[in-house]
């Protein structure tokens, strides 16, 4: 089967910040090389050829899914990645806000840093964000109910302040430190941490894992230590965390803690603390 490999080259950077969002591989599949470059982006209150900003190749590949390379610097760019359902798409550089936002399927990877709310209301496939993320990633948009739903998130270096807000499924891995109030009010899944973390984690939890398999950690004062053991579900949970490796490769073999919390809330989360 033939695919389309799409690429986009920066040419400037803009001096407003662009909405990217449409800008998908399987929409640009079917386009030629004029027209993805009249495609309209947001540019502060005016619309801006796509054209302006990047120069446009177009390349048939073997295979069945067609990808998306935007290659330069690319913070001022938000929402790339924004609804992706099917294919991948990667980052040669940096990303704006709200990368992979709403995404439910297919691959995304970003060789930098990224913005504000990654993630955020993520339902499936898989984002890697080889830098740090900004606050609010795998939360919920602004003023929505519901954080990430979904897919594999994965951070390789540090995240802001209050990582994993309101997330109901998925897993979401940290190789670095995370900010204050991780994982608050989360509702289920599970994240996983291999630094520091700041102040109060697990604040509001009602259910879901939160392992910390950095520098040991006092739990806040709504967490209790669980009296029940669950040998057979922290291997199992180790060993799915196994795959990302660094601190996570030997996490069943290492001993841990396990708190129930947050019991302001409905204390069914697990804090689980592992030990060096």
């Amino acid at each position: 089967m033939t695919a389309v490999r799409i690429e986009l080259t920066l040419r400037q950077a803009p001096p407003l910040r662009v909405d990217l969002r449409g800008l998908l591989p399987a929409t640009l599949a079917d386009l030629t090389v004029a027209q993805i470059e009249q495609l309209p982006c947001g540019h502060g209150n005016h619309s801006v050829p796509l054209g302006e900003w990047f120069s446009v190749q177009r390349h048939e590949i073997d295979g069945d899914q067609s990808a998306l390379r935007l290659v330069g610097d690319c913070s001022r760019f938000d929402r790339i990645g924004t609804g992706l359902q099917a294919g991948q798409l990667t980052v040669e550089g940096p990303a704006g806000d709200y990368v992979g936002a709403g995404m439910t399927g297919g691959e995304l990877l970003v060789q930098g840093d990224a913005g504000l709310l990654a993630a955020c209301e993520m339902a499936g496939g898989r984002l890697q964000v080889q830098g740090s993320v900004g606050d609010w990633a795998a939360s919920a948009l602004p003023g929505g109910m519901d954080g990430m739903r979904g897919g594999s998130f994965i951070v390789g270096g540090d995240a802001g302040e209050r990582f994993g807000d309101r997330m109901r499924r998925g897993t979401a891995v940290i190789h670095g430190r995370a900010g204050d109030l991780l994982a608050s009010r989360m509702v289920a899944g599970t994240i996983a941490v291999a630094g520091p973390v700041g102040a109060r984690p697990g604040y509001g939890m009602r259910r879901g894992s939160l392992v910390l398999a950095g520098p040991a950690c006092t739990p806040g004062p709504t967490f209790v230590p669980a009296i029940a053991d669950v040998p057979v579900a922290w291997q199992l949970l180790a060993r799915s965390l196994a795959r990302h490796g660094g601190a996570f490769a030997t996490l069943a073999q290492r001993r841990m803690q396990r708190h129930l919390g947050d019991l302001s809330a409905q204390g069914k989360g697990e804090l689980i603390l592992v030990e060096p």
